[in-house]
């Protein structure tokens, strides 16, 4: 797993600068907003964003401080989908979806104890997913994946149908994230 491959892959379709009225993160560059730049010591216009500083926006906060990495370490793309959609939806988000997964696929705690959907990757969750490996083989990430595609394109359908603005982004939150 090369997080400089998924960063360079999210990068390119997140695009360049945007500032759609319909979205509600403003001004946006290369996917990262202005407010998460100018949290992470970011003060120039966002059109001027250089490359570098997403980068290491994207490595810190949607890579390392989740924990992904030691997910990597297990699964390449279980910790890819998580980085994707992390970026996109927040990790917490991205995190719980993996815990709901894990619980649904455990056969009623025959594999592996439920996990508290706490939304942060802790030595339980990396057991359980661990337990679930050993259990499904590398087959068992195919179904891990779709169940994570599954309950993020749900939430994709749910937030344009909470906010008709979002229609605008869903086809291509479908298009480009899922699957």
């Amino acid at each position: 797993m090369d997080i400089h491959d998924l960063i360079d892959e999210v990068i390119a379709r997140e695009g360049g600068y945007s500032d759609h009225p319909a979205d509600r993160g403003g001004p946006t560059n290369m996917g990262i907003t202005l407010s998460v730049a100018r949290a992470n010591g970011y003060i120039g216009y966002m059109k001027a964003l250089p490359r570098s500083v997403a980068e290491a926006i994207y490595r810190r906060l949607y890579w390392e401080r989740p924990g992904y990495a030691f997910i990597a370490e297990m699964s390449g793309p279980i910790a890819a989908e998580l980085f994707d959609t992390g970026v996109n939806m927040g990790v917490a988000t991205a995190t719980g979806f993996l815990q709901r997964a894990l619980n649904a696929l455990n056969r009623n705690q025959q594999d592996y104890p439920d996990l508290k959907v706490d939304r942060q990757v802790g030595a339980r969750t990396l057991a359980a997913l661990a337990a679930f490996r050993a259990v499904r083989g590398a087959a068992g990430d195919k179904v891990l994946l779709k169940a994570l595609e599954a309950l993020q394109g749900e939430r994709y359908v749910a937030l344009a149908e909470q906010r008709p603005a979002n229609e605008a982004f869903l086809y291509g939150w479908l298009a480009n994230r899922i699957g």
